[in-house]
């Protein structure tokens, strides 16, 4: 066979797949040139059924993509007919191959669960969104919340239940989402807003704690984790200010890390008054404890007057006065042999200089005698203690003092007549700074207070001031007659005591302001009350008088010939004895026996208390059983009533 011949069979053989390039290229060109044309057509379809679910001022429920002859669906229908029904319209249109996607049905959410998580490529939101709200113009609205060019991906779905003002919530929410890093998430559960996640900065981390102190109204906090930011030089100093307060700056780990910081340097700070500076902070060394760091340097600013206690880099450096002679070498065993794990030794640079002000401290407790502070010498100290230790006897006596210089004068000589003066109180403390002593304290007796107040003001040397102020459980408030009295006027003005027409029983709306009186009479046992009754009105009628109005015009036990008598202005005429008390005693009857009786003048009778009179004496009564002394109260004699208008008056006397 020719090569011609062999050519041509081996063409006729391979033919059919010469044309499938030609072919290949035909059908792409009809694909590019008639797919946009059929998914503009579609797309043009679709939008008009979107279009349809709409109700009137909010947006379609339906969201339709077009991918070629295939529809991609998604939203939540108010119900299932609304949802079966666009399914419906969309299968009808012309040239639709495929629905794909599902359409939810919009349900109650409870709890209602929206949540925002920070990307970094933008904000993703999931959970559930009102169903009153349309998806595009909540996100209208949340956008501007998370910066520019920061992009929302919404893909919460509708749903009933939304907690009132949610926009505004949901706006609060995505502003804090800014000050967190990649990862951080915010979360509204129906009213109650939590957040979790890493802060950008120190800056963030503060102004986000600040922000979460002013919640949109209504709302709570839920779970709240924030770590703090890290930053590349972690660092904590302790500060020692003239004056013998401290300030902590730096860096601190947690919110639990400064509280325990700061009661720690409260013990050590000679006022008790620590400025707290620290920031939260992430960054510490690994291996570095940081409560055994901060202890550590809170303990060696214990021993300066002046300075600061520096960790940087985990290296520990001290920079300022040492408290005394003694301290240098207290604090160069300390770094020598106590510095905590991870940590190492950095610059030192310390000097000394006498103590101002020099204190001290005497304190008496129930069980202990206490001293610390600085003394100048050795000397000082046993006479201190030579003149305590004969005087306590079941107390122990803890000498916690240290030597330095600085003592002002005549230290020695007033030290031994405080610590005499604090032997005599049951309890309290002696200060001293420099040459002023604050005293205070508990006496079990007030006649020793008062001694020991004069002893010790009149001890002081030249230049000295003793400030003293001791109490004991009976003691009384002293306060001055003019205080008591403007104390007693604005009690009773415009608290009137009126009886009723005839009466001098006391009316129960009396008693808080009569209680309130007796009170003031026991704060101010040198006051002294005048009660002074009121008439009644011209013309009144007297009340009913009742059975008995009070133990003393009780009339059970009253001879009926006295009443007889008193009633027609005759003292009563002395009455025979009744037969039944003769036959008792074994006299004769007048029939049996004549009977000489002789007549005893009668004693004149005092006069009764007038109406008025009865009044202020009532009120004396009650006043004198409610703790009054009876110096302290006396009714004002009879002649001199008040008007029924003004009531009873209780004025001080002198």
């Amino acid at each position: 066979m020719s090569a011609a011949s062999a050519l041509r069979d081996r063409c006729r053989h391979l033919g059919w797949a010469v044309g499938l390039p030609g072919l290949a290229l035909i059908l792409g060109l009809s694909a590019a040139w008639f797919t946009p044309r059929l998914e503009a057509q579609l797309g043009a379809e679709v939008e008009a059924v979107a279009r349809a679910t709409a109700t009137p001022g909010a947006e379609p429920w339906l969201r339709v993509s077009v991918e070629g002859r295939d529809l991609r669906v998604t939203g939540e229908a108010p119900d299932a007919p609304a949802r079966d029904a666009a399914y419906r319209r969309l299968a009808a249109i012309d040239g639709v191959r495929h629905i794909v996607g599902p359409v939810g049905v919009v349900e109650l959410a409870s709890p209602f669960v929206w949540i925002a998580t920070r990307g970094r490529d933008g904000v993703e939101v999931t959970g559930v969104r009102p169903a009153e709200i349309g998806a595009s113009a909540l996100a209208e609205q949340l956008t501007p919340a998370v910066g520019p060019g920061t992009a929302v991906h919404d893909r919460a779905r509708a749903a009933l239940g939304a907690p009132p003002d949610f926009a505004e919530a949901a706006i609060y929410a995505l502003a804090r989402l800014r000050a967190l890093a990649p990862g951080g998430r915010v979360m509204l559960e129906d009213m109650r807003l939590s957040i979790v996640g890493e802060a950008v900065s120190l800056a963030d981390d503060e102004a986000l704690r600040m922000a979460l102190a002013d919640l949109p109204t209504g709302y709570g906090l839920g779970r709240v984790e924030i770590l703090p930011a890290v930053v590349p030089d972690f660092r904590f100093v302790v500060s020692r200010e003239p004056g013998g307060g401290l300030t902590l700056s730096g860096h601190v780990v947690s919110d639990a890390a400064r509280v325990e910081i700061r009661t720690q340097a409260a013990q050590v700070s000679e006022t008790g008054q620590v400025e707290d500076r620290m920031r939260r902070a992430r960054g510490l060394p690994p291996g570095v404890d940081a409560a055994a760091m901060a202890r550590f340097a809170l303990k060696l600013a214990a021993l300066m007057q002046e300075g600061s206690v520096s960790v940087i880099d985990a290296q520990i450096s001290l920079n300022g006065v040492a408290l005394d002679a003694q301290a240098i070498p207290e604090i160069e065993a300390l770094l020598r042999e106590g510095v905590p794990a991870g940590l190492s030794r950095g610059g030192v640079a310390l000097s000394t200089r006498p103590l101002s002000p020099y204190r001290i401290l005497l304190r008496r407790d129930g069980d202990a005698v206490t001293l610390s502070g600085h003394l100048p010498d050795a000397d000082v100290r046993e006479a201190l203690l030579g003149t305590l230790r004969p005087r306590l006897f079941r107390e122990r006596l803890i000498d916690r003092t240290r030597l330095g210089e600085g003592a002002p004068p005549d230290l020695a000589r007033v030290l031994r007549t405080t610590a005499t003066a604090l032997t005599l109180l049951a309890r309290g403390e002696a200060r001293f700074a420099d040459r002023a002593i604050t005293l205070k304290g508990e006496s079990l007796y007030p006649q020793a207070g008062r001694r020991v107040s004069d002893d010790l003001s009149a001890a002081m040397p030249p230049g000295w001031t003793a400030e003293v102020s001791v109490s004991s459980p009976d003691a009384v408030s002293a306060w001055t007659p003019e205080r008591c009295a403007a104390a007693l006027e604005t009690r009773v003005t415009g608290q009137g005591l009126i009886f009723p027409p005839g009466s001098t029983t006391l009316m129960p709306a009396f008693y808080p302001l009569l209680d309130g009186i007796a009170a003031l009479g026991k704060t101010c046992p040198t006051l002294r009350l005048a009660v002074t009754g009121h008439l009644d009105p011209s013309g009144a009628s007297a009340a009913p008088k009742p059975v008995v109005e009070t133990a003393v015009e009780s009339t059970a036990s009253l001879d009926p010939a006295k009443e007889a008598g008193k009633a027609s202005g005759r003292a009563p005429a002395r009455s025979a004895v009744p037969p039944a008390a003769e036959k008792a005693s074994g006299r004769s009857s007048p029939k049996d026996k004549a009977v000489k009786v002789e007549a005893k003048p009668a004693a004149p009778p005092e006069p009764a208390p007038d109406l008025a009179q009865s009044r202020a004496l009532a009120i004396v009564e009650y006043l004198l059983q409610a703790g009054l002394r009876p110096e302290q109260v006396a009714a004002v004699p009879a002649g001199t009533p008040r008007p029924a208008s003004q009531g009873v008056g209780i004025a001080p006397r002198a």
